[in-house]
């Protein structure tokens, strides 16, 4: 029997879950990035501008979701002028509810850049959620935000000059980034060793790729680099939604990752023309096929997916992922996954 890993049915949509308009600090209008991403085959932008959750209904149609969501910034020190190089937890919060424009953890001081005030609601200004650098204080943020309908993910960690020690007490994310294009093409590329951390802590974390795009229609400098892959049943706003809240879907600055699934302790792998594809466990790499325009690859994990299940004290919970390389370098990464999931 086979045990799909990626959903057997339904439609892969192209999406970008990081991206800057004029609301805030960006170049481009959201009519203007809506136009530009469904030119290079998106179906999926979350609209995710500094500070101010500011819907875009008017986006929505047949062939594009627009998701509704915002950026929020918890400096380790000042927060004049913008962001300053130094430590900060960069957060995305994607709502569920696509009219929501309402958030529980918004913080009016924090307000950046001023003008963004223009969007909000009366109600929303009134809104002073506390913010301190710290995991405590974040994971309160966190805990409220989920329990009012977001969806979590803790954003470019390299970038953000943060290591093991401001993450590793976070609770309750979504996701990671592994891959920001802004901040790859400036320098600083993030990996997925923060999302392994955390699942060693037992924090179940999804990786995503994303671009973090501020530029402008004449340059595009940082744009069209990382995204995610999102396998749905249709292209609409609460399908995508919970695809991606179950980690139906794949991070990729690249290669494509068509099937997935396991068959009496097989795991099956269906990829675009790649040069390694490879699964990591929990502690190391534990299989990889190589070759020159590799589109599939089968490894026999049935001994693993006994042994992973043992009874007895282990000190790391049991996974598996899915690493894809292709000939340029550029990666994709697939979620971890569970004995719930193949059982």
């Amino acid at each position: 029997m086979k045990t799909y890993l990626l959903p057997k049915d339904g439609s892969f949509y192209k999406a970008n879950l990081h991206m800057h308009t004029m609301i805030s600090d960006g170049s481009m209008t959201p009519e203007e990035t809506k136009e530009e991403y469904k030119k290079r085959g998106y179906s999926v932008v979350a609209f995710t501008d500094h500070e101010a959750l500011v819907p875009h209904p008017e986006l929505t149609d047949e062939d594009f979701v627009a998701i509704t969501s915002y950026e929020i910034a918890t400096n380790f020190g000042p927060t004049e002028g913008g962001f300053p190089f130094e430590q900060t937890y960069h957060m995305n919060l994607y709502a569920k509810d696509p009219a929501k424009d309402l958030s529980p953890v918004f913080t009016m001081s924090r307000l950046w850049p001023p003008h963004a005030e223009k969007y909000l609601s009366e109600e929303a200004k009134a809104v002073e959620w506390p913010r301190e650098y710290g995991a405590e204080s974040l994971n309160a943020l966190i805990a409220r935000a989920k329990e009012d309908g977001f969806l979590v993910c803790y954003n470019h960690p390299n970038w953000s000059l943060q290591d093991y020690r401001d993450y590793k007490d976070l609770k309750g994310l979504w996701g990671v980034e592994c891959y920001n294009t802004g901040c790859v093409r400036a320098g600083y590329p993030d990996t997925m060793q923060p999302i392994d951390d955390l699942l060693h802590l037992g924090e179940r974390v999804f990786p995503v790729a994303a671009d973090d795009a501020h530029a402008g229609k004449e340059t595009l400098h940082d744009c069209f680099g990382g995204y995610v892959m999102i396998k749905a049943e249709a292209l609409e706003y609460g399908k995508i939604m919970d695809a991606l809240e179950k980690g139906d879907f794949y991070a990729s600055s690249g290669p494509a990752i068509e099937e997935l699934y396991l068959e009496d302790g097989v795991l099956h792998v269906k990829t675009s023309p790649a040069a390694k594809i490879e699964v990591i466990t929990e502690r190391r790499v534990r299989w990889c096929n190589r070759g020159d325009g590799l589109t599939e690859a089968a490894f026999d994990l049935s001994d693993y997916l006994v042994k992973s299940g043992e009874v007895g004290e282990k000190r790391l919970p049991s996974y598996f992922r899915v690493n894809v390389y292709d000939g340029a370098g550029e990666e994709a990464h697939t979620r971890a996954f569970f004995r719930e999931d193949w059982e």
